[in-house]
């Protein structure tokens, strides 16, 4: 159904749960956000990881019941006490969040997440933090920053005031924390090196992330995902530096260990304007689609041997 010519506000969710490894639940998570008549445009899970992203759209009301819903089942199945994997988290619903999309704005984002924070800490009695545009304090704005140390550290320092959450009991059960807020789209991209040592992965992350003064806009750690050193992004503003960029960046850096890229990976979606050589006459006769060459070239680009039309954003819109 094709909803470009619809007044109604349209946000995407992009919620990330503690839990890649038992599928019953990671097809619970998905079962929940449905059932508010929200839409399930593409669900990622990995083992490694022991995490699942789910991507969400549609009218505001029934994504943010979507996501209650699916917090509520984290809450209730993934216990933060014995869970492990290389992907940092604070919380069973380690975060979520809202993205604007069509006929809305950040700072409409930001007031639903607020709304979502407090209901999922009143009605589920987990601590909420706010983060990004929704953030009520300024060093709560960067969310590697709110879940510094992780849920082991949270359990300890709940009490302090530093740590105190906006919305929920200041208490730490099993389900940890949720972070909630919202911010721009992003791409969550990661690209696997022809080498099993991590040290490389990490030695490239300094290099390329923003923080370390390296590309602009750029987030990355460096990990050890199926025997093979990755190099884990958040591409958080692609327009400044693209997928492709990114890619190029970490070929350089790798060369200097002489070690070659093997793949990357794409979690969630990916806008059709990041895509190399995109041009918007790229698209099928039928105007729901990216031609097979455009897709195909940009693949090769992005070392994505298995991207698909249904994994660009804005196909997987028109579709629903």
């Amino acid at each position: 159904m094709d909803h470009s010519s619809d007044d109604i506000p349209i946000i995407e969710a992009v919620p990330n749960f503690s839990e890649g490894r038992r599928p019953d639940v990671i097809d619970e998570l998905a079962a929940a956000v449905q059932r508010s008549g929200a839409w399930l445009l593409d669900r990622t899970s990995d083992a490694d990881h022991n995490r699942t992203v789910l991507t969400v759209a549609g009218p505001p009301e029934p994504v943010l019941q979507g996501l209650f819903n699916a917090v509520e089942v984290a809450v209730a199945r993934i216990d933060l006490r014995g869970h492990r994997g290389v992907h940092p988290r604070l919380g069973a619903a380690d975060v979520v969040p809202l993205v604007p999309i069509r006929n809305s704005q950040l700072g409409d984002c930001a007031r639903l997440a607020r709304h979502l924070g407090r209901r999922i800490g009143e009605e589920l009695d987990v601590p909420v933090y706010l983060y990004g545009e929704a953030a009520t304090r300024p060093e709560r704005r960067n969310l590697a920053d709110v879940r510094r140390g992780e849920y082991e550290a949270l359990v300890r320092d709940i009490h302090d005031p530093r740590r105190a959450p906006d919305f929920g009991p200041a208490r730490v059960g099993p389900a940890g924390a949720a972070v909630v807020g919202a911010r721009p789209l992003l791409i969550a991209f990661n690209v696997f090196l022809r080498t099993a040592d991590v040290a490389v992965a990490r030695a490239i992350a300094r290099q390329i992330r923003e923080r370390d003064g390296g590309l602009p806009a750029v987030r990355a750690l460096g990990l050890l995902v199926d025997g093979r050193a990755q190099v884990s992004m958040n591409l958080v503003d692609y327009r400044a530096t693209s997928p492709r960029a990114a890619v190029e960046a970490i070929r350089r850096q790798a060369a200097c260990h002489a070690i070659e890229l093997d793949r990357s990976e794409l979690i969630g979606l990916i806008p059709q304007d990041a895509l190399p050589g995109y041009e918007k006459q790229d698209m099928d006769s039928a105007g729901e689609s990216l031609a097979a060459g455009a897709l195909a070239a940009a693949a090769d680009a992005l070392l994505l041997p298995d991207l698909k039309a249904d994994r660009v954003l804005e196909v997987a819109l028109r579709r629903m």
